[in-house]
């Protein structure tokens, strides 16, 4: 490959690492015009807001539903199913405000936990 085509080749390169946030310069929360940027949320966040969302919606059904139709992974399924249990029995001890910062409390915990034990892998239903 002439000299030429290794250049071509290492800038396509860079504006794509550039382009997918891997650029060398490091993350200033700022955009090119110095105006505060959005930090993308954390995998962790998304799974508790997601988990604790549909947790507040089942709480009172009798049934779960269809996880895919939910948007959840199998593992965020499991995690949902754990804190709806829980909820229920604080419902019925200490009342609806009680369940429902258990299920804020849960989904986080899980997620948390879910992640940090290496989250979803690969495979199609975790």
């Amino acid at each position: 490959m002439a000299a030429g085509g290794v250049v071509r080749t290492s800038a396509v390169v860079v504006l794509v690492l550039l382009a997918a946030g891997c650029g060398g310069g490091g993350d200033t929360g700022r955009d090119a015009a110095g105006t505060p940027s959005a930090s993308p949320t954390p995998p962790e966040e998304l799974c508790a807001r997601l988990v604790a969302h549909w947790s507040h919606e089942v709480l009172d059904g009798d049934t779960y539903g269809d996880y895919q139709s939910m948007g959840l992974s199998n593992g965020q399924y499991e995690i949902l199913r754990e804190v709806v249990d829980a909820a229920r029995a604080e419902k019925r001890r200490r009342g609806a405000a009680a369940a429902d910062a258990l299920i804020d409390r849960r989904a986080r915990a899980g997620c948390v936990d879910w992640y940090r034990t290496g989250g979803p892998s690969n495979g199609p239903w975790q």
